[in-house]
């Protein structure tokens, strides 16, 4: 029994309380700028929150003179902040040591834990849940620009073990946070290494002043750079996509980061000033992001609002020049000499136009943007590989972190079939079903699963008529009939009969270690093969079973009490003989413990099955009385406890 299983035990036998956020956090206080006379304050806004990695990434100095409006609540260590502006994009944190009694936005939900009842990382992996992001995404408010007030935020509940419950489980999870963690710190390292090499050759091949004849940006343009719509658009459920200035990063244009969709009747309205088209050139040209520069690849349909300019090359220059060139330090120490600078950076257009850059031959700009697009190849290599391995972790930090928060009122944990889930392969699939299983047996101790989600099973097949196939030939295929079976026995040995290896195609082969199980007659009863061969309708093959249970284990699990009385009952009748199929057998409920747990249980029922051989011979009695205590203690051993419902 693992120490979460004792401690659930112990402490909370019939399940967690559910208590909302309300009733687990304090109240926070407010800065009071008007009588405030102290040091600077270092102010948390929501662009300080990394959405990746949840972390604070860099704040700004405040005084009670340059303090915006929203800079008001007073933050502690081990505070979680959630961003309830636009929350969808996940903008959440704790509060490190180092921004204790600093000042973050009113645009946070600030929670606060009480110790006495939670700990600050259980409240910080609860809502970091998809339970959680599910429940705010049915009570924000808004279309355009969606929020969702702290009272709502509040509001959800969520499952509250005693304190111990919580300390062991969040260091679970906090050990799959830190090995992610340390995969970013060792790609981005890589990637940054990447990057600067990249930048490196870039500014040496752009930097062209004494080769090149110097020019301006509008030289290098079929027409003026222009923008997307200045009014605000009403955003749909579907339709043409929209791209602000938070898709383009990278050097690329991120569609999944999309503002949302527009009408078809509001695309062709924009289209009127411009329409986007494969090879244009795009510039953030306000906000915070202002120089980030992206490049069409598609000729799929979209369009942009104005915080972005477009760029269309002319005949005689080439358009992934142009990218590269705008991503340039000569380019961008322009973009940050004319971005005017209020409340956000922005770069007029007219202004962009003008930049001086050096303007070679077309066929030199055509090799300058083959040689530094294969340095960008080598980047983006990572840069996909380096995402694409963090959130596959990341997945299955969710998936784990979900079960292990997933406190049904009852506190019963089932792990999950393995057809709720065709988007991976089989093997995959099955590795993941694996891993989950044995970090609930870790967990709790046990797992309860459906027999088929942790084994193969499949019916048997004869070959007809099955006359024309038996042989005497030693070579033949051993045939496996219910007949060869001695009775009390627990393996298959050998044979009568041999089948042809035609015959063999046509039913269904087995080997040794696998199961075979009877589904009429006498049916239910397990055996374990010890030599291949073929078996027919009358038997069910279970197999691919051993990473997860030991076979003598599940030889005592299906031959339990418990066990049998379900295949009975759920046995569909022909006549006055009772069947069974796989259906049935795979939906069987089996409670399967960690494999140390299953040896020692093994252990037990094999030294009573060796008491009861021994006795075998002359006192018939005795091994009565034997088999009835053995039968007893096998079934308390393989019983666990459910709780209610």
């Amino acid at each position: 029994m693992s120490k979460i299983d004792e401690l659930i035990e112990r402490l909370c036998p019939d399940g967690a309380e559910f208590l909302t956020l309300q009733e687990c956090t304090q109240k926070v206080k407010n800065i009071k700028w008007k009588s405030y006379s102290g040091n600077d304050k270092k102010y948390i806004d929501l662009s300080s929150v990394d959405r990746n990695l949840h972390c604070i990434m860099e704040t700004q100095n405040i005084n009670s003179d340059s303090a915006p409006s929203r800079a008001q609540q007073i933050v502690q260590t081990d505070d979680i902040l959630l961003g309830t502006t636009r929350p969808m994009l996940k903008r959440y944190c704790m509060i490190p040591e180092k921004y204790d009694n600093e000042i973050c936005s009113t645009g946070f939900c600030v929670l606060r834990a009480n110790t006495e009842i939670v700990l600050p990382r259980w409240i910080y992996h609860n809502i970091s849940t998809t339970d959680f992001f599910a429940y705010v995404e049915q009570n924000q408010k808004g279309t355009s620009y969606p929020a969702i007030s702290d009272a709502s935020v509040k509001a959800f509940s969520f499952p509250v073990p005693p304190l111990e419950v919580q300390c062991e489980i969040v260091h679970i999870l906090d050990s799959f946070t830190l090995l992610t963690a340390e995969l970013t710190a060792e790609l981005t390292a890589e990637l940054t290494a990447r990057k600067k090499q990249s930048e490196f050759y870039r500014d040496k091949l752009l930097t062209g002043e004494k080769m090149y004849p110097v020019g301006r940006i509008i030289d290098m343009l079929s027409q003026p750079i222009t923008d997307g719509p200045h009014s605000t658009p009403k955003l749909v459920e579907e339709g043409i996509p929209f791209l602000s200035a938070e898709s383009v990063y990278d050097g690329r244009i991120h569609f999944e980061k999309k503002r949302g969709y527009i009408t078809d009747e509001f695309d062709i309205e924009c289209c009127k000033k411009y329409k986007p088209q494969k090879n244009d050139v795009f510039m953030v040209k306000s906000g915070s992001t202002t120089g980030k520069v992206g490049f069409v690849d598609t000729d799929e349909r979209f369009n942009i609002w104005s915080p972005l300019a477009a760029m269309r090359t002319n005949e005689n220059n080439s358009a992934r020049f142009l990218f590269h060139l705008l991503q340039s330090e000569k380019i961008q120490k322009q973009v940050r000499a004319k971005a005017s600078h209020g409340s956000q950076p922005n770069l007029s257009m007219r202004a962009l136009e003008q930049f001086e850059v050096p303007i070679p031959p077309l066929e030199i700009q055509s090799k300058i943007a083959t040689v530094l697009d294969n340095f960008d190849a080598i980047c983006a290599d990572l840069n996909i590989g380096l995402p694409a391995e963090i959130e596959a972790r990341q997945k299955q930090y969710e998936y784990y972190r979900d079960l292990l928060l997933t406190f049904a009122e009852t506190g019963n944990m089932l792990a999950t079939d393995r057809q709720t889930d065709r988007q991976t392969d089989r093997q995959t699939d099955r590795q993941t079903e694996l891993s989950v299983i044995k970090l609930i047996q870790y967990v709790f101790g046990y797992a309860k699963v459906n027999f088929g989600s942790i084994a193969t099973i499949v019916r048997g097949s004869s070959p007809r008529p099955i006359k024309n196939y038996i042989t005497e030939n030693c070579n033949g295929v051993n045939w496996i009939k219910i007949g060869d079976i001695k009775p009390n026995t627990k393996y298959v040995t050998a044979t009568a009969e041999k089948i042809t290896k035609e015959g063999a195609k046509k039913s269904r082969f087995v080997h040794p270690g696998d199961f075979i199980l009877s589904n009429s007659m006498s049916f239910g009863r397990p055996y374990i093969l010890k030599i291949e061969g073929c078996i027919h309708d009358g038997w069910l093959s279970i197999s691919n079973f051993n990473d997860i249970v030991i076979p003598d284990y599940l030889y005592h699990l299906l031959n339990s009490n418990s066990v049998q009385q379900e295949m009975k009952q759920r046995a569909s009748f022909g006549g006055a003989v009772q069947n069974l199929n796989a259906d049935i057998v795979k939906s069987l409920k089996l409670n399967i413990p960690s494999l140390e747990v299953q040896k020692h249980i093994v252990s037990i029922l094999d030294r009573f099955d060796t008491l009861c051989n021994d006795l075998s011979a002359g006192l018939p009695a005795e091994i009565e009385a034997r088999q009835k205590q053995y039968e007893y203690y096998r079934d308390m051993l393989l019983s666990f406890k459910e709780l209610p419902k």
